[in-house]
């Protein structure tokens, strides 16, 4: 991927609302990402409930938000006071997929070992974030996202979700 800042057009928003991994519940959760040796999760409600569940991933991005409603105050508090996590920022408008925030994702990505704790704090929106965490996850890692009222996505880091994020940054 390049430099460039993509927008979401409208006939990839169908698209995307189709889970990119595997789609399961909170519940399965657990035992499947225990296989991997690096996990990143995209999105505050997922983050949260995997820290609830004693599951740390090595980089979270987060954006203080869900369903486009501001988090409450202790949810943020508890992300922002995550004492073993060293906080990253970044600018990322709603709608946008910005070179900015594929180059964060991309340089966490290139250093995540699984001793790694990284909040990555998206001032704007992380929605379209799993996009190149997908592309530039390492081996042995997974992406996890929330899709509301549907579960959980899971997104083993292969060369076959790769290709699939390659395709639909070619149409935006």
């Amino acid at each position: 991927m390049d430099s460039t800042s993509f927008i979401l057009p409208e006939h990839l928003r169908e698209t995307l609302k189709d889970p990119l991994g595997l789609l399961v519940t909170g519940e399965e959760v657990p035992s499947i990402v225990a296989q991997y040796d690096l996990i990143i999760s995209v999105g505050d409600y997922i983050s949260l409930s995997l820290i609830n569940q004693g599951i740390h991933p090595q980089l979270m991005i987060v954006d203080f938000h869900t369903r486009r409603e501001q988090i409450n105050s202790s949810q943020q508090l508890q992300l922002e006071q995550l004492s073993d996590y060293t906080t990253e920022r970044v600018k990322n408008p709603a709608g946008l997929l910005t070179s900015e925030l594929q180059q964060k994702i991309h340089t966490l990505c290139n250093k995540l070992t699984p001793l790694d704790h990284i909040i990555l704090i998206v001032d704007g929106e992380e929605d379209l974030a799993a996009l190149p965490a997908i592309l530039y996850a390492p081996v042995n890692a997974t992406i996890i996202y929330g899709m509301p009222y549907k579960g959980v996505v899971i997104v083993p880091s292969t060369e076959e979700y790769k290709d699939k994020v390659r395709f639909i940054l070619s149409e935006m």
